[in-house]
This record gives structure tokens, C-alpha cells and sequence, in this order.
């Protein structure tokens, strides 16, 4: 068995992962990441970045890099399907209160590509690939780490572990915490085609969000591809919703033609709202999708763990390089990030998600008003767009001690 030691081990190399690793790096402390892949995964689900995210990530000079791979996005509209009503959101009115007053439209793993490849260059840092984290034991010092690699168990002696290994988290699994919540009973299918929709349909911009009685969507565009995301019945089997007749149903009431429309991915995933119990357990921490999962709707899930990744990683800067006493430091981690994922992220996704899905009932009609009340208002629309870029709910945090 091999032994290793270092300060701080975080399994999971996706972009929560890869982000703390490359703050913790930069701030002198050292870090060994471990992902159970052998690369970054090539995940589709997530793919806008947030103003406050594209500050936060401008202090390492990555935002640069990403708008240079991406799309801005500065509107985003909600669209009714049958009347094709919209109402549109122009994020240039949140430039007073943010460097980057739009979204980026980037594949997910574009970035953790970026963090895990220069984290590598960084002293005291190591990346390993091909290391499935198995089970942690932890004490008043530290932590022991096991991980499976195809040839042998390695274990890594740290002063902390950070579980970032996504919904599956097998860290969250040993610790065994709550994870309160439900899950969505229609699955998410999602199709990614370079059929050019904004040709196609009017008035299309990168980021739509279609409600509808019978089928919602949502259309996305990133660099290369334009992504659909349809609901599919729960008792329908999964083999049915990857076939061409399925992709031609949805593309033909879409575009009236598909047939003629291919797809580069179809995926099929499940939609969860949970929120683990506690982040913080003693020397193991847990964020991102790991500590909590929302739907997609708002892209705020792989936002929301980056901003646990900085807060988090802030906390240790002030433990390592300040001498902050990390009970106190951990406990306002643990106290920000759990209220913010509660008050907000959850209280949000779950009400952009009514908005699409209840179609024309007098609860959605409820809406649609309230809706075009906000945009028509000026006030009301500046606080829906500081609320739905998440800088509203960073303000938030900082009032929680």
C-alpha cells in the first residue's frame, strides 16, 4: 500500500472540486485532488456561469478564459410554447452592481480541464486520476484517506478532506448525514444538436425558458451546440427515450421537421431537491452536489457549489495563513453556505420549475401575471435579476455570522 501525506485531499475533480483545489493551491496550501475518472468528465449538464462566479474566478485570472471559450449571454427569456409570448430579461441593468453583467454560456468541464491541468503546475499540489476514494477515518489530528486505484489502495494522511465527488458522494454516504428532500417524478432528457435554432425559431436568444402544458423545454446554446431539455414521463423506459422516434416527436413539434434534426448526446437523468443535514463533520467537509442538488432550471447548481467552494476555501486560507481558530471558521461555513442553499438556491430553482411545468392552470396564470408584473416594474425587475444572477443571495450570506 502506498502512503502519502498532505494537508488537505478533495475527491472529486469536476469544477467544484477543481476550484478549491486551485484556491487552496494558490494560497500555499497543499492539496492532493483525487477523481475516480481518467480525465475530467465530459458532463453536458452544466454549462452557465454566473456574474458572482465570474468574479470569483477573475481572481485567478480564469474568467478571461472562459468568455474566451463561451458565449455572453446577457438576456434570457421566458416563453410561453403555444402563444409564444415572451418576456424577456436584459442582465446590462445589473451592471452597477457586477463586473460581468451577463452569463456565460461554457460547458462545464471546459473549466474543471483548465483548474486540474494548472493546479498541476502548482508546488505542493498533485492531481490523480484513476483514484476512486473508498472510505476516510478520521481523528482529533486528521484524516485518513483510502483510495482505489486499478493496482493498489493508496492511503493519504491530511489534515481535512472535502468530498466535491458529485450526487453520489461516496463521502456524504460514510458520514452518513441526512439528505432531506425529494426527487422529481418526470426524468430530464436532454438532446444536443448543431441544427442552428436560432434560424429556425424567432426571437431566439442563448437561454429560453419554455413553459407549456404538455412538454416544457429549455434551449440552451453553448459554443457549438444548441442544448433541448425536455421532461419525460417516469414509467417510460430509458432505451424509448434515446430512440429516433422520441427525438423526432420532440423536434417535430419544435421545428416541424425531426427527422431531418441529429443529435451529438442524449442523456437521461434524474432531478433531485436535497439538502445534506450538515456540510461540516469535524475535519470532513462536503459541497457542491455533494451537500446539495436542485433542479436545472436557473443554472444555479454548479454555480452554488463553486461559491461553497470559495467560501470554504476562504475559510482555510484564514486557518492556514491567519491562524483563524477552525472550529469558529468551519461553523461559519457551515452556518453561510447551509442557510444560502435553503433560503435561496432551493427556494428559487423550486419556483422557476412551477413557473414552466404547470402549464395553464390558474396557478401558472398566477405566474405569467406576477411575471410580466416584475418585468414591467423597474424596481421589481432590478431585484428579480440581482436575485436570479445569484449576486442577491451573496449579499445575504455575508450578513450571516
Amino acid at each position: 500500500m502506498q502512503h502519502l501525506k498532505t494537508q488537505i485531499v478533495i475527491a472529486g475533480a469536476g469544477p467544484v472540486g477543481s476550484v478549491a483545489a486551485y484556491y487552496l493551491a494558490n494560497k500555499g496550501i497543499d492539496v492532493i485532488l483525487l477523481e475516480s475518472g481518467a480525465d475530467c468528465a465530459l458532463d453536458l449538464r452544466a454549462s452557465t456561469f454566473h456574474p458572482p462566479t465570474l468574479e470569483m474566478l477573475d481572481k485567478f485570472g480564469i474568467t478571461k478564459k472562459l468568455i474566451e471559450k463561451g458565449l455572453k449571454a446577457p438576456e434570457y427569456h421566458f416563453r410561453e410554447r403555444e402563444s409564444g409570448q415572451v418576456i424577456d430579461f436584459d442582465m446590462s441593468e445589473i451592471s452597477d452592481h457586477t463586473k460581468f453583467p451577463f452569463r456565460i454560456q461554457c460547458e462545464q468541464y471546459h473549466l474543471s480541464r483548465m483548474l486540474s491541468e494548472g493546479v498541476q503546475n502548482l508546488q505542493g499540489t498533485q492531481v490523480r486520476f484513476d483514484h476512486r476514494v473508498v472510505g476516510f477515518h478520521q481523528d482529533q489530528t486528521g484524516v485518513d484517506v483510502y483510495a482505489e486505484t486499478p493496482h493498489e489502495i493508496v492511503q493519504i494522511r491530511a489534515d481535512y478532506l472535502i468530498g466535491a465527488d458529485g450526487s453520489n458522494s461516496i463521502i456524504r454516504k460514510w458520514l452518513d448525514t441526512d439528505f432531506d428532500g425529494f426527487t422529481y417524478p418526470e426524468k430530464f432528457l436532454c438532446f444536443t444538436t448543431e441544427v442552428p435554432l436560432e434560424e429556425k425559431l424567432p426571437n431566439l436568444c442563448h437561454v429560453n425558458y419554455v413553459s407549456d402544458p404538455e412538454e416544457w423545454m429549455v434551449l440552451l446554446k453553448v459554443p457549438s451546440l444548441w442544448r433541448v431539455l425536455v421532461p419525460a414521463k417516469e414509467d417510460q423506459p430509458d432505451e424509448q427515450l434515446l430512440t429516433d422516434e422520441k427525438k423526432n416527436d420532440v423536434f417535430d413539434r419544435l421545428l416541424g421537421d425531426g427527422e431531418s434534426v441529429e443529435t451529438a448526446h442524449r442523456t437521461i437523468y434524474r432531478v433531485h431537491q436535497r439538502v445534506a443535514k450538515k456540510f461540516v463533520h469535524d475535519r470532513v467537509s462536503i459541497i457542491g452536489d455533494a451537500a446539495h442538488l436542485n433542479n436545472p432550471i436557473g443554472g444555479f447548481g454548479m454555480n452554488s457549489g463553486i461559491h461553497d467552494a470559495f467560501n470554504l476555501c476562504e475559510k482555510f486560507d484564514r486557518i492556514y495563513n491567519a491562524s483563524a481558530d477552525a472550529d469558529e471558521a468551519l461553523g461559519t461555513f457551515q452556518r453561510q453556505r447551509h442557510t444560502t442553499t435553503h433560503d435561496f438556491i432551493q427556494a428559487q430553482t423550486i419556483r422557476n420549475m412551477e413557473y414552466l411545468s404547470d402549464g395553464e392552470s390558474g396557478e401558472h396564470g398566477r405566474r405569467k401575471a406576477e411575471m410580466q408584473r416584475i418585468h414591467d416594474d423597474p424596481d421589481a425587475r432590478l431585484n428579480f435579476l440581482l436575485r436570479q444572477s445569484m449576486i442577491e443571495s451573496l449579499e445575504q450570506e455575508k450578513l450571516v455570522a
